[in-house]
């Protein structure tokens, strides 16, 4: 994938995000930097759901969010709280590679049936559920995804430092999104 930046040592974090939050996640997860104590977050992250996840960083060094393909539209008074009452000035927005909100039609019968068999909810229940939801968390690939949402939320939070992460299940590291 040549739209990744990997980060195998200190020099590969761009200046911009050096001696940020956002460099102290690299380092904290890809390069086993000695944790720091921490009484407040530093930064908030948000990612997907996906149970295969896990970041290895300090406690209290961050808030995080977990949603669906990592999409926070529908988190953003949470993502306003992490910047206003928790005064972050950084996020890290983590994509991660085999996500299931990346072509969520194709799971459909799984879903309703699942959802039907699992959760006690009648077919036709599930496939409204399914109907009425689906469209507003698919997303298409999980980097021009994670691309347009750093985007988003750059212009609606301008003095936050936000970053385009992507997370490989394989290898269990964080890696930058090139951005041009």
């Amino acid at each position: 994938m040549n739209r990744l930046i990997h980060i195998d040592k200190i020099t590969d974090i761009p200046q911009e995000y050096l001696n940020t939050p956002i460099g102290l996640l690299l380092e904290y997860h890809n390069l086993n930097r000695a944790f720091e104590n921490y009484s407040e977050a530093q930064l908030l992250v948000g990612m997907c759901m996906d149970n295969r996840k896990h970041l290895h960083i300090p406690d209290n060094f961050a808030y995080i969010i977990r949603s669906g393909g990592a999409n926070l539209r529908y988190s953003e008074f949470k993502v306003s709280f992490a910047v206003s009452v928790g005064g972050v000035k950084h996020i890290a927005l983590i994509a991660h590679n085999h996500c299931g909100m990346v072509n969520l039609m194709s799971k459909k019968n799984q879903f309703i049936e699942k959802l039907s068999e699992n959760g006690g909810w009648t077919i036709e229940q599930a496939e409204e559920h399914f109907n009425n939801y689906a469209p507003m968390f698919e997303i298409n690939n999980e980097i021009d995804f994670t691309l347009s949402e750093t985007l988003r939320l750059r212009q609606r939070y301008p003095k936050v430092q936000i970053a385009p992460l992507y997370y490989k299940v394989e290898d269990n590291l964080l890696y930058l999104i090139k951005e041009s």
